[in-house]
């Protein structure tokens, strides 16, 4: 990356005149006023006070020094910032060397030795998932492959809460499906599931078993709950199949439970004085550990909170061997979060291993409507009626759009334009209009390969085809702040800049020219947008057609 090009004259520069700095101290950034050149760095201002200096002459004593051949220019500006124009040579070389490799991600290390487990939707199994757990299924398994992209080990969990009272509701509402379906006049519960997908699995049910659990008891109730269980499971696995989403494990609350590991986690706590007791239940000493107040574990009844079982399910994370544990989150979840890591925190886990991510809820708008969802009232939109309606492209791609932390109205309209107004058309057809060049090309096969001694990139000298370049460049460290930051959008606002920048330098020059050495010169360029385009593409999960 020429941004990591630029960090490393910089220290050599500043080790020079007596510095002693690290890489990845260097402040390089792209000014947002094109007159103070391609990148810049503040570093004069940082490191001026320790020297006798101002930041201004500091500055320039480190501009003077720098090698100019990879730079048309290096100015200082206002109070000591260093401006850099790259050279043509310079932008060149990095096109030059995407060209040369497999993947644009070939300078990341195929494993960096570091595990990591990342945690999403983990919806209870009591209804279909819906469009809010669809948002979350793409951003989960779109950071998992690009933390796979990193070189870390990663593994992804579905993490549901088969105990407790919501599980005895959906078993006496499905007991009440099934008997309805027989002819009995049952009500469900007054705070039962109502959503239609309760009345398919009681038919279902009572087809299979006839009669035989008319009778409501404990052998009853057992068995209903155990089979609204496993269809609620098998649906979930087939709706996230159709949106591409596969998950390594599938996590058990119940499990901890038989294994004893909630009640150690209550021994353990005790025994480190994480806990106190008052009006009969057991508190967590939360506020200690910088949470804003102390929080019950379990209740005056004997009964666990949620939290308990959740602490003790991301222990048994840490004692499996992960680096690191990323749950992604509802936007009620905030507090937990503060819970979560005070409780983590009294049994002596590292500060970093638990990070949550917290996304906001999903609105579906249409006609000018928001549409409002329940699931307890069995009005929602569920993630299989829209991946159904709209493709999972589509899908994928609309819900990876916006910054998870912000509330994501989905334009439902908007998705179903099949033309350059909808995004996702709009991205994918440059890649389309590339494999098009491509198959009028005989310089190019049909795999898009072709020979790199026969290019004279020297020749891209218009201003588009330079900034393409320099937009290809920074791929790799788009690829890097959105999984460190845990913000997929980031890769969606690159992919349509990039597309942008290549739909204006298809629309202002010919490809395939006369003039043979510039041709193929475009070529290459044309070959390097396809590359990274068909990377972003692949992590977003989002198809490359070669026709559309």
């Amino acid at each position: 990356m020429i941004k990591k090009e630029i960090r490393r004259v910089l220290t050599e520069r500043l080790v020079e005149l007596g510095f002693n700095l690290d890489e990845g101290e260097l402040g390089v950034e792209e000014p947002s006023n094109p007159e103070f050149g391609d990148f810049a760095s503040s570093i004069a201002l940082e490191l001026a006070s320790r020297t006798e200096d101002s930041s201004r002459a500091l500055a320039e004593r480190v501009a003077e020094g720098i090698c100019k051949d990879d730079f048309s220019r290096v100015t200082v500006a206002g109070p000591g910032f260093i401006n850099f124009d790259l050279s043509p040579s310079l932008i060149i070389d990095s096109l030059n060397r995407l060209l040369s490799s497999s993947s644009p991600l070939d300078e990341f290390p195929d494993s960096i030795g570091k595990s990591i487990q990342i945690e999403f939707v983990s919806s209870n199994p009591t209804g279909p998932l819906t469009v809010g757990h669809c948002r979350q299924a793409v951003l989960g398994d779109v950071l998992a492959s690009l933390y796979s992209r990193l070189g870390y080990d990663v593994e992804t969990e579905y993490y549901f809460n088969d105990e407790g009272r919501q599980m005895d509701i959906l078993a006496s509402t499905l007991w009440a499906r099934y008997s309805q379906s027989l002819g009995e006049e049952v009500e469900i519960p007054e705070d039962g599931y109502k959503g239609e997908y309760l009345i398919d699995i009681g038919e279902d049910l009572a087809e299979e078993y006839g009669d035989e659990y008319l009778t409501w008891n404990d052998d009853t109730a057992a068995f209903f709950k155990n089979k609204g269980l496993e269809r609620m499971i098998r649906r979930i696995k087939e709706d996230l199949s159709l949106v591409g989403v596969e998950f390594d494990n599938w996590f058990r609350e119940s499990s901890l439970h038989e294994k004893g590991e909630v009640d150690e986690v209550i021994n353990v706590l005790r025994e480190k004085d994480g806990t106190y007791e008052k009006d009969g239940a057991v508190w967590l000493k939360a506020e200690e550990e910088g949470a804003p107040q102390d929080v019950v574990l379990v209740k005056s009844s004997g009964e666990p909170t949620y939290l308990l079982p959740d602490i003790a399910y991301h222990l048994d994370k840490f004692e499996r061997g992960y680096d690191q544990a990323l749950v992604l989150l509802g936007a009620d979840h905030q507090r937990h979060v503060e819970n979560m890591k005070a409780g983590l925190s009294k049994l002596g886990l590292p500060p970093d291993f638990y990070q949550a991510l917290i996304n906001q809820f999903v609105s579906l708008s249409a006609e000018g409507e928001v549409k409002k969802m329940s699931t307890r009232e069995g009005e929602f939109v569920t993630l299989k009626s829209l991946v159904e309606d709209l493709g999972k492209d589509v899908v994928r791609y609309f819900m990876a759009a916006r910054k998870p932390e912000s509330h994501l109205e989905f334009d439902y309209e908007l998705a179903k334009e099949e033309s350059m107004d909808n995004p996702v058309y709009y991205l994918q057809y440059a890649h389309t209009r590339i494999a098009s060049i491509f198959r009028k090309s005989d310089r190019v096969n049909l795999e898009g390969k072709f020979e790199l001694e026969d290019l004279n990139l020297s020749r891209l000298g218009e201003p588009e085809e330079q900034e393409l370049m320099k937009k290809l460049d920074k791929f790799p460290e788009i690829v890097e702040i959105a999984a460190e930051d845990y913000a997929p959008h980031y890769l969606i606002s690159y992919g349509e800049k990039l597309s942008s920048l290549f739909h204006k330098f298809y629309n202002k020059y010919r490809v395939l020219t006369d003039d043979e050495e510039l041709g193929a010169a475009r070529l290459g360029l044309c070959k390097g947008v396809q590359m990274v385009l068909g990377e972003l593409l692949e992590i977003l999960g989002v198809s490359t057609p070669k026709e559309m």
